[in-house]
């Protein structure tokens, strides 16, 4: 994956829907030449969202964009439900237009639209759609069809948006870097777009969430045999616990990786749902897992974003391990060394 990306976030980039482009940035191999969002124009992607970890520029139009030497426009920007705007369309369109091939992972499927079928075929450009997977998925073989000698670790949350993919990222980059035959498996359209392979989970008929799950690890088991599976929505979620609990049954993961956003108590967008206390998610979780394949939390990773000193950060940190008597800690504000102790010595246990 050598091209050369602009991301388009127009009026997004620094909300929590401009998180594709986020994690593109922050751990994509290709190199990302400009942010296409209007309202944030002339300052760097660092400045906007400091995540992001690199200055990259932001810039006001597509034009701008390709200017810079922008071969790819990837749309950034993961919204509920998934759907092409108008607007990017149009986006889209001048991208092509200029040049430049056309990167999605939406539901809405680029080459079923015939406009930009079109305009692609008359620049010569491909349109890339990153959710859309194999056609031949079916139901799970079973879950202990693997070699017993590849692990499996799974992250999961209590909510959407809180960082699953960012912790699987974090500590598989933390187990390669000790040598460890470690790989990401990448279940959603950012993590495809960072990898370059995976299958989009949400995108799969439901009877086959399970299955392409199992799949995506017989896949990761080719590449390593140290598997960090990138989690989907929650348990708790009224809209996406399917997704989750498909791909919970078709990893059927050795070990779970706990995602939470400190102080969060009820599911972001349906505040009627309440979340518990974090021992009873830790429960639910085990216990979704045991009729097909029994796996523990091995520790907690925190997300501290909404807690502005590294003080308070350390204090729910501890309260967190107080309460659950497990390993907590943020890995991108202090580091992954811990989790991934905790995750490794689950194996041994």
């Amino acid at each position: 994956m050598s091209e050369r990306l602009a991301i388009y976030a127009e009026a997004l980039f620094e909300t929590l829907n401009g998180k594709t482009g986020h994690g593109v940035i922050r751990y994509g191999s290709r190199e990302v030449v400009a942010v296409v969002d209007s309202t944030q124009a002339g300052r760097t992607a660092s400045e906007v969202v400091p995540y992001c970890a690199q200055p990259v520029p932001i810039v006001a139009t597509v034009a701008e964009a390709a200017a810079l030497g922008a071969d790819r426009l990837l749309i950034g920007v993961a919204p509920d439900g998934g759907k092409l705007s108008d607007a990017w369309r149009a986006a889209l369109l001048d991208a092509l237009e200029r040049g430049m091939d056309a990167e999605a992972g939406l539901h809405s499927v680029l080459t079923d639209d015939p406009v930009l079928v079109a305009a692609a075929a008359k620049a010569g450009r491909r349109l890339v759609d990153l959710r859309v997977g194999p056609p031949d998925l079916d139901t799970p073989v079973g879950p202990y069809s693997r070699d017993a000698s590849v692990r499996v670790v799974h992250s999961v949350g209590s909510d959407c948006a809180i960082g699953k993919m960012t912790v699987t990222l974090e500590l598989d980059r933390a187990a390669r870097a000790r040598g460890e035959r470690s790989v990401f498996v990448a279940t959603g359209q950012t993590g495809i777009a960072i990898s370059g392979w995976g299958i989009a989970v949400d995108h799969v008929i439901s009877d086959y969430i399970a299955g392409a799950a199992e799949r995506l690890v017989g896949e990761g088991a080719e590449r390593g045999d140290l598997l960090f599976v990138e989690g989907q929505g929650s348990l708790y979620h009224p809209g996406y616990s399917g997704v989750t609990l498909g791909l919970l049954h078709g990893s059927a993961p050795d070990v779970l990786l706990l995602c939470h956003l400190a102080g969060q108590e009820a599911i972001h967008s349906y505040e009627s749902v309440r979340l518990p206390a974090l021992p009873e998610i830790v429960r639910c979780y085990e216990a979704a897992c045991r009729p097909v394949r029994p796996a523990t939390v091995a520790a907690i990773a925190l997300n501290t974003r909404p807690l502005a000193r590294d003080e308070d950060a350390r204090a729910a940190i501890s309260a967190a391990e107080a309460e659950t008597g497990l390993v907590v800690d943020d890995p991108v504000r202090f580091g992954s060394d811990r989790l991934l102790d905790a995750v490794l010595a689950a194996f041994s246990d």
